[in-house]
C-alpha cells in the first residue's frame, strides 16, 4: 500500500479515493435478488467537513441497512473535475446510485437517513 493510501475497517481510501465495501441488501421496498449489488458513487470536493460527513453517513447507512453487497466509489472532483460530466454533477457532495437501475441522485451530507433510504429505494416513502 502506498504512503498516500490507508485502510480503515473494510474500507480502502487512497489518493484516488476508491472505496469498496461489499454488502447485501436486506430491507428494500422492492425485493432485491440475491445477486443484486448496489453500485454507489459519492462525488466530493476534497476532504471538506461536508465530504467527510457524507462518507461517514453513507458508510453507517450501508452497514445498518445493507447486509450483503454494495460498492462505494468516492470521486474527488478537486483532483478530477472532468469526472463530474459523466453523472452531470452540479452540487457536492452528491451520491449517485448507479445500480440497481434507474440511476438516482441524492445531494447533501446524507445526514437525513430516512431521505437517503427512500432515495436508494431501501424504504417506502411514509
Amino acid at each position: 500500500m502506498s504512503p498516500e493510501s490507508r485502510t480503515e475497517d473494510h474500507v480502502s481510501i487512497s489518493r484516488n479515493l476508491w472505496v469498496a465495501m461489499p454488502v447485501f441488501d436486506g430491507a428494500t421496498a422492492r425485493p432485491a435478488s440475491a445477486e443484486q449489488t448496489y453500485e454507489l458513487r459519492l462525488y466530493v470536493a476534497g476532504q471538506t467537513p461536508k465530504s467527510v460527513l457524507a462518507l461517514a453517513n453513507l458508510r453507517q447507512i450501508c452497514e445498518e441497512h445493507l447486509h450483503g453487497r454494495y460498492t462505494i466509489e468516492v470521486i474527488d472532483l478537486m483532483e478530477n473535475p472532468q469526472l463530474a460530466q459523466g453523472d452531470q454533477i452540479l452540487a457536492l457532495p452528491t451520491l449517485v446510485r448507479r445500480l440497481p437501475e434507474p440511476i438516482k441522485k441524492i445531494i447533501g451530507d446524507l445526514s437525513n437517513t430516512e431521505r437517503v433510504l427512500v432515495g436508494l429505494d431501501l424504504r417506502v416513502r411514509a
